[in-house]
């Protein structure tokens, strides 16, 4: 009996000690948003206003409530609580302060200055339309200098719904980065679905997720072929919905009548078909 009650007491003393460490091992919340306000959270959240583009895009990024707003309840389509809908609109010869002309508008949104982080996981789960050319993002970019400041894409999307694509740039692997891949969705799901996107970032390697399954790891060691790695410096999040560019292009080879958009989505766009639902964002760390 004493043999007995000496073993279990070794037993529940190891199940102590190893429910301890899982406990140490819980992540601690660096930030986190549901979107369950009336609006956007302006302290957690830049919303960002552009006159000129990059990538050849066919959108100016606005403030406005039109492009940018949050749903409840039944209307955010499945979201916990509420969503944040990014949705562009068709705006003819709308001109920025720039002197730009555009004929679509659209929305981004970035914490840069309100919360930032060096290593961790980010994951947004997002629910997205589909259409040629449409290319909304969730993405990480540190400060300073671009490619130098290193990004990383979480989740971008050209429109077609069977995939989406993780990438990383930086010094001597920007643009066309070779350092990038195409995550198909398993049968029977695609990208207008809810889904998690996440990566899990750390001092020698980048892994990307969908839904928790990695689709997509990088090591520093593989980055270093190309150039330095730059992924020890602070990022902030972005979240936007860009249209048309030299990504979309690249892929549907459409000219007109808008470069990388074809016509059946101006339709959509026009219609409010095009939209982005994101349920929540969410950054952690590793415990202590």
């Amino acid at each position: 009996m004493k043999l007995y009650y000496l073993t279990a007491l070794a037993v529940l003393l190891t199940l102590s000690a190893s429910a301890q460490k899982r406990q140490s091992k819980k992540a601690d919340t660096v930030f986190f948003d549901d979107f369950n306000e009336k609006s956007l959270d302006r302290s957690k959240w830049n919303v960002e206003v552009t006159g000129t583009t990059v990538n050849d895009e066919q959108q100016a990024y606005v403030d406005s409530s039109a492009t940018l707003y949050l749903l409840k309840n039944a209307k955010a389509e499945g979201a916990r609580h509420g969503a944040l809908v990014i949705r562009p609109v068709y705006k003819k010869g709308y001109t920025s302060k720039q002197k730009k002309t555009y004929d679509f508008l659209s929305g981004r949104i970035n914490t840069q200055h309100k919360m930032q982080f060096t290593y961790g996981t980010a994951t947004a789960r997002m629910k997205i339309a589909a259409g040629e050319g449409l290319w909304p993002a969730f993405w990480a970019l540190g400060n300073g200098n671009w490619p130098d400041c290193g990004e990383i894409d979480v989740m971008e999307t050209v429109g077609d719904k069977s995939w989406t694509s993780n990438a990383l740039h930086g010094p001597g692997y920007f643009g066309n980065t070779p350092l990038t891949y195409r995550a198909f969705f398993p049968a029977g799901t695609d990208v207008t679905k809810w889904h998690e996107y996440s990566v899990d970032w750390t001092h020698d390697s980048i892994v990307f997720k969908v839904d928790g399954k990695v689709t997509y790891t990088v090591t520093r060691a593989m980055v270093e072929k190309y150039g330095r790695w730059a992924f020890d410096n602070p990022k902030f999040l972005i979240l936007n919905f860009a249209l048309g560019g030299g990504y979309p292009h690249g892929v549907n080879k459409v000219e007109k009548p808008y470069f990388g958009i074809p016509e059946a989505t101006v339709n959509k766009i026009k219609a409010g078909q095009a939209k982005v639902l994101v349920d929540w964002v969410l950054v952690t760390k590793p415990g202590k």
